[in-house]
C-alpha cells in the first residue's frame, strides 16, 4: 500500500480520418438512430449530456459525457453479454471529435483505456478494425453509398472488448 498518489499510463487507440463534409452532416451520421445501423448495429444515442447510449442491440451501453454538436461527442463504453445487468468488462470511454478541413471534416476517434494486451503488436492492429470499419462506412454513406445494417454478433466484441 502506498499512501501517496500514484501516476499511471493508460493505453488508448486513436484514429484520424478525413470524411466528406460538411461537419453538421458528419455529426448526424455519427449520432442519429437512422444512421447507426450501417456502422454499429441497431442503437440509440440520446442527444444530450447524460443521455443514454445503447449500441449493437444493447451489447454496448453507456452515458453521454460530452455533447457539443457538431464538434465533439464522448460517452462511456460498457460491454454486456446477453442477460447481463452488470458488465464483467472494465468501463472505458469513446470520444469522437470533428474539425472542418475545407470541404472535408477531420474525424478523430479516441478510445481509452484499453487493456495493455490490446495495445501491442498484431492485437493493436486488430483493435483498429472497428474504427477502420466506422471510417469506411461513414465515408461511403456520406458519399451517398450507405451500407446495409450491420449484423450484430452476441459474442463479446473483438474490436474493442476488454476482458479482465
Amino acid at each position: 500500500m502506498n499512501e501517496n498518489g500514484q501516476f499511471s499510463k493508460v493505453s488508448c487507440v486513436r484514429f484520424e480520418r478525413l470524411l466528406p463534409g460538411p461537419i453538421e452532416r458528419v455529426f448526424e451520421f455519427l449520432t442519429k438512430p437512422e444512421f447507426l445501423p450501417g456502422w454499429f448495429g441497431n442503437g440509440v444515442i440520446e442527444h444530450r449530456l447524460g443521455g443514454k447510449v445503447s449500441l449493437m442491440d444493447g451489447h454496448i451501453r453507456g452515458t453521454v459525457t460530452q455533447w457539443l454538436p457538431p464538434h465533439r461527442l464522448s460517452y462511456s463504453w460498457n460491454v454486456f453479454s446477453p442477460g447481463e445487468e452488470l458488465s464483467a468488462h472494465p468501463q472505458s470511454y469513446l470520444t469522437l471529435e470533428l474539425q472542418p478541413r475545407g470541404d472535408e471534416v477531420l474525424l478523430t476517434l479516441t478510445h481509452l483505456p484499453i487493456l495493455e494486451r490490446h495495445a501491442r503488436g498484431r492485437s493493436a492492429k486488430r483493435k483498429g478494425g472497428g474504427a477502420q470499419r466506422l471510417y469506411g462506412t461513414q465515408r461511403r454513406a456520406l458519399r451517398g453509398r450507405p451500407r446495409k445494417a450491420r449484423a450484430v454478433s452476441r459474442e463479446p466484441l473483438e474490436t474493442f472488448t476488454r476482458s479482465q
